[in-house]
């Protein structure tokens, strides 16, 4: 017995050594992949769940075990040293448990405001800001990856996750979407870039095919894709559950591969959504790394490819070098040791000041606002008042510790609530919410909360209210979330009983000569034309996180001045959409519809022909948004780019130059020549010559946001429009070109502009880059 032990411990020196020379590094990366197993190398390539059974299609992820409520995460190989790592959601602020078994400690996290709400203020600066506080909760909680920023188009106002994603127009969405990754990462965390691309619907979103041409992808959707990965190199990017001509997105090598990789450098890991896509051995063959959650199916049909010669080991071997070289950047690789102390109370102000410069304001008739120093007492009306929505449903919901209302924050701001019309609400809100018919499919947990009608206001003496009060505050509130896109009827537009809302309570008011000011607490674009004649003032909130309250609170009084500027385009009527014939009616489709869209599928499912559910064509083109309503003239409520202030900018000294290489630099002076400190955004439009081929009159080729201006005091500004910016995408060459003649620089101060400030400059024609076709029917 005593020579056996001896003889194995010396057998097993060997192993030990070899073992301590095989741990990950990045120098043993390729050592360490010869060395696996088949099943560990398909350990890294699949979720933490790959060895369950289920036929789902998507979900809201949390199946982490490290940090409970997160999304997911990775799984160990511990002989190389490769810890377990955590993904989690999302664009608003991490979001995990706020509560774990076996202590009382909590584990809230800071709600941020939504992504439409940060690309309103036009500032690159705050937005990385933001981000490096989200990234300081994302570590401090002991997850590895933020699944954000979301950074597809807002191409028709009804799109359920309009919230999650910056604007209508690719160049702010990806300048934004950078900014945001920059700032996490600054912590030595990561982030996911999503959803790799063309998730502009949520109507049957695991099975909806985009049909569409390549530049209309190259110069819209992907653009901001483009942007963000150049410059902020995410650790990850999402792909997206939808179809791109006939192949889901996740399963095109041309999109994983040849556009990511090749032409944009994209250096990271590629992971699918949540049980995205459908055949596993082609999104391996794609570029997709990473499949998430991972399911039992996948691990089958990879391996049996594999041994069967269909699946080439070089292509497993490459995508788990992607993910091992991302795990060398982790935390957990690192052995940072979560404390779950983030300085929630620090995060809170950061929170606080980002919305109020996102918000927009939209009227203000006779200087309504800011509310001057006599007007100390508040007639505060709509349910939202009293319950604000600090933010969207599903994955870009954040399990937050408390959310600072409207009439929280008026009151923190010494303005007095009138008590009796509160204790209405209050009781109102309480049995409305009881009463809520309780859903009983199993999908309902996924999909947007309904919220509870509005009040009827017949009961309610306005009269009185308006004697006693020196000022009324309504709040329209609308949210949305995964699964679903908005109804029009409810959502986009305002129902009947909200808009006698406005019209009784601004008539009562101003028959006493008293303001009525209007809060639009909101997930997206909502129709005004037949309702905001009668507020004297509507400031857009958005959904802007937990001290939304304090941030409105923060305009209203003037402590802070508004300088949000619209990030797309309001239409008059939703009629008056571009996408308006190519984009689902959630009004039309059935219960029975949607429900069958959440389903699992299996892998031999089919594809259904029912236009905007099973296939959506692209015919707007490149014309979304403002490049659509300028372009073809259609006046709207209030155009991209729009927003007052308390105070007022002259723009002078503009001059436009341009260097050998055809990059432009503008500078133009900004003054304020109001009374009270504000900030500005400068935007700058190009219009191109149209010869070459088709072109909207003007895009927004560069922007800049001023420091605050005290009264009286100037910015020079300086923006650099680099030459490739001025290219547009040549399909049938394949190619991105420039053409020969004059550009028209365009100084405004709204895609609407009147009276922008216009300069000229001659450009000689080239080709930027030429690119291998991509993104045609059926490529793969």
């Amino acid at each position: 017995m005593f020579k056996t032990i001896l003889f194995t411990s010396f057998m097993m020196v060997p192993f030990l050594v070899h073992a301590q020379e095989t741990k990950l590094s990045e120098k043993s990366i390729d050592k360490i992949v010869n060395l696996m197993t088949l099943d560990e190398k398909l350990n890294l390539l699949i979720g933490s769940e790959g060895n369950a059974e289920t036929d789902a299609s998507a979900t809201i992820g949390s199946s982490s075990v490290l940090v409970p409520g997160a999304a997911g995460q990775l799984n160990a190989i511990p002989r190389f040293g490769i810890p377990n790592t955590v993904l989690a959601d999302g664009p608003a602020g991490l979001r995990i448990s706020p509560k774990r078994e076996g202590t009382s400690d909590t584990f809230y996290c800071t709600h941020f405001p939504i992504e439409t709400l940060m690309s309103s203020t036009w500032n690159t600066q705050l937005v990385q800001s933001v981000g490096t506080a989200m990234g300081e909760e994302v570590k401090h909680y002991g997850a590895d990856v933020l699944l954000a920023p979301a950074t597809n188009i807002q191409r028709n106002p009804l799109n359920g996750r309009n919230f999650e994603y910056y604007s209508e127009d690719p160049l702010l969405s990806g300048k934004m979407a950078a900014a945001m990754i920059k700032g996490v990462q600054s912590v030595g965390v990561g982030t996911s870039l999503k959803h790799f691309a063309l998730n502009n619907q949520e109507t049957n979103r695991t099975n909806n095919n985009v049909i569409g041409n390549p530049r209309t992808f190259r110069e819209i959707y992907l653009k901001p894709f483009e942007i963000a990965v150049k410059e902020s190199q995410p650790w990850t990017i999402m792909t997206s559950y939808n179809m791109i001509n006939g192949t889901y997105s996740s399963e095109r090598s041309d999109l994983v591969t040849e556009i990511l990789r090749k032409e944009w450098g994209f250096k990271g890991m590629v992971m699918t959504d949540w049980y995205g896509g459908q055949h596993a051995t082609l999104q391996m063959e794609a570029g997709n790394d990473l499949l998430m959650p991972g399911k039992l199916a996948q691990r089958i049909e990879i391996r049996n490819a594999v041994l069967n010669g269909k699946l080439s080991m070089e292509i497993i071997d490459r995508n788990v070098k992607h993910v091992l070289r991302y795990i060398l950047k982790t935390p957990h690789f690192k052995g940072y040791i979560a404390d779950n102390q983030p300085d929630l109370k620090a995060h809170a102000t950061v929170t606080r000041h980002a919305a109020t410069e996102g918000m927009v304001l939209l009227k203000n008739l006779g200087n309504t606002l800011p509310l001057n120093h006599k007007i100390k007492k508040v007639a505060a009306f709509g349910r939202t008042s009293y319950d604000f929505i600090a933010g969207g449903t599903g994955s870009g919901n954040v399990n937050h510790a408390y959310v600072i209302s409207l009439i929280e924050g008026l009151q923190n701001a010494q303005l007095s609530v009138d008590k009796s019309l509160k204790t209405t609400y209050k009781k109102y809100i309480s049995v409305a919410k009881a009463n809520k018919p309780i859903a009983t499919n199993r999908f309902a947990a996924f999909l947007p909360k309904h919220l509870i009608p509005e009040m009827d206001l017949s009961q309610i003496n306005l009269t009185s209210l308006a004697d006693k009060n020196d000022v009324a505050i309504i709040t329209i509130g609308k949210t949305s979330g995964e699964f679903a896109d908005r109804h029009i009827d409810n959502n986009f537009n305002l129902t009947s009983t909200e808009k006698k809302m406005i019209s009784q309570v601004t008539n009562a008011f101003h028959k006493r000569h008293k303001k009525v000011i209007l809060i639009l607490n909101v997930c997206g674009v909502v129709e005004t034309e037949s309702w905001i004649a009668n507020p004297d003032a509507v400031l857009v909130s958005w959904l802007p996180g937990q001290e939304g309250g304090n941030s409105v609170a923060d305009i209203l009084t003037g402590k802070q001045c508004p300088s949000g500027h619209l990030p797309m385009t309001w239409p008059i009527k939703y009629v008056d959409t571009p996408s308006k014939e190519d984009f689902p009616i959630p009004d039309s489709i059935t219960d029975k519809q949607l429900i069958e869209s959440l389903k699992g599928f299996s892998t031999n499912r089919t594809h259904g022909e029912v236009k905007n559910f099973d296939y959506t064509t692209y015919n707007d083109g490149i014309y979304v948004g403002y490049r659509y309503y300028t372009t073809k003239q259609i006046p709207v409520s209030f155009p991209f780019g729009y927003g007052l202030s308390y105070t007022t900018f002259k723009y002078s000294d503009l001059a436009v130059s341009k260097e050998e290489n055809g990059d432009l630099n503008i500078t133009v002076n900004i003054k304020n020549t109001g009374k009270v400190s504000g900030k500005e955004v400068v935007q700058v439009y190009i219009s191109a010559p149209g010869e070459d081929m088709d072109k909207p009159v003007m895009e927004l080729k560069g922007f800049a946001k001023t420091h605050t201006l005290i009264a009286g005091q100037q910015q020079h500004v300086s923006i650099t429009i680099p030459y490739e910016s001025l290219a547009s995408f040549n399909e049938k060459a394949s190619r991105w070109q420039v053409e020969s003649g004059v550009y028209k620089v365009i100084i405004a101060r709204n895609a609407a502009d009147r009276k922008p400030k216009i300069a000229t400059v001659s450009e000689i024609g080239n080709v930027t880059e030429l690119v291998k076709p991509c993104l045609s029917l059926e490529q793969k």
